[in-house]
């Protein structure tokens, strides 16, 4: 097994626009996925899940849910059909016991920003 160590990177969405267009912002996001040697998994913390419990979601299939409003139907359309990884879920919720985190087998998904830019 490739044990490389991964950088870790504070990815701020910026304007949902991006996941359109092709400018600066996401060409550079582009190089730094170049540069690095393809993850096994991808931890993402997001603050736009709003709920009583701290959870991680570990479904195989996790939908796309498109948390905004007031944007062009095209940005609507884009779906990331990523897959989930159960395992990783399982061993990020062991890994800061004592602290309990659940498993979301089957409420979210791949969420996206909400509001306006």
């Amino acid at each position: 097994m490739n044990r490389t160590k991964m950088p870790a990177a504070f990815v701020g969405h910026g304007n949902p626009m991006n996941a359109l267009d092709t400018n600066r912002y996401t060409e550079s996001w582009r190089l730094l996925g170049e540069s690095v040697p393809r993850p096994r998994a991808i931890l993402m913390i997001s603050a736009h899940w709003y709920t009583n419990a701290t959870a991680v979601t570990s479904m195989p299939q996790p939908r796309t849910i498109h948390d905004f409003y007031g944007f062009p139907q095209e940005l609507f359309d884009v779906q990331y059909p990523a897959a989930g990884a159960p395992e990783i879920a399982e061993m990020v919720a062991d890994v800061v016991k004592p602290t309990w985190v659940g498993q979301d087998v089957d409420s979210w998904g791949w969420t996206t920003v909400r509001g306006r830019c």
